[in-house]
């Protein structure tokens, strides 16, 4: 089997559009900086959110007063 020359491509997260893996794809893996902005707008709005679980806390800390 021959290895393939062409690089990976991934799929823009914003957009859905096909964007090479490679060193000329300067916003990879978004397609564009609008769409790079877009996504980060996104995260400074919090519609996307990374879940966290509450931990209880360990005997040996020390109590609010």
């Amino acid at each position: 089997m021959k290895p393939s020359n062409k690089p990976p491509v991934v799929t823009c997260p914003t957009c859905g559009a096909a964007v090479p893996w490679t060193v000329e794809s300067k916003w990879k893996p978004f397609c564009s900086e609008r769409c790079k902005m877009i996504d980060l707008g996104q995260w400074a709005t919090e519609k996307y959110r990374v879940p966290a679980e509450e931990q209880e806390p360990d005997d040996e800390s020390p109590q609010p007063q």
